[in-house]
């Protein structure tokens, strides 16, 4: 009896969005990142029983550019994120690493 070979993550992602380093999986790596960061915000403001609204008044931005965010459908900078992250009582210690070869 032959087991059948279940296909890794990777290669499910090499099929679907291209292999490493094409222009589609780089654009599916950024959306994936805005998406895992705009979810613990809008998880963090829900623990805390915030509206999008009040974060926005505290950072002077609008509300629709929250909800932006939280969706990952914009590219936030950095300097806003920190912002956002500081009302929501997240801290972020930054950590460098080298990813050239």
């Amino acid at each position: 009896m032959k087991l059948a070979t279940l296909p890794t993550a990777n290669k499910m992602l090499d099929e679907k969005y291209g292999e490493l380093g094409s222009l589609s999986r780089e654009q599916f790596n950024e959306e994936s990142i805005a998406w895992f960061y705009g979810n613990m915000i809008r998880e963090r403001r829900k623990e805390l029983k915030m509206t999008q609204k009040q974060i926005a008044d505290k950072i002077d931005r609008e509300q629709s550019y929250i909800a932006r965010v939280e969706q990952g459908k914009t590219d936030i900078q950095l300097s806003s994120f920190f912002r956002i992250a500081a009302v929501l009582g997240i801290q972020f210690i930054p950590t460098f690493v080298s990813v050239l070869k």
